[in-house]
């Protein structure tokens, strides 16, 4: 993979600044990027999950919840 342009100036731009290779940068970024897309996917999958089972807040309870938390 070869980034062109502007996105290839950021990336030796910001890779000289943290005195690295920008293609060692580039793999760490490329990895966190999946790593939390996969998360997110997972996040979203439990919410699904628990929307099925009946595990959900009203909208009106999701506003009643942090009150509840402030007045203890």
């Amino acid at each position: 993979m070869h980034a062109t342009g502007e996105l290839e100036a950021k990336l030796t731009h910001s890779a000289a600044q943290q005195g690295r290779n920008p293609d060692e940068l580039l793999q760490d970024v490329l990895t966190r990027h999946f790593e939390e897309e996969a998360r997110f996917v997972e996040a979203v999958n439990r919410g699904g999950e628990a929307f099925e089972r009946g595990g959900y807040l009203a909208h009106e309870q999701v506003g009643q919840r942090p009150q509840r938390f402030l007045q203890t």
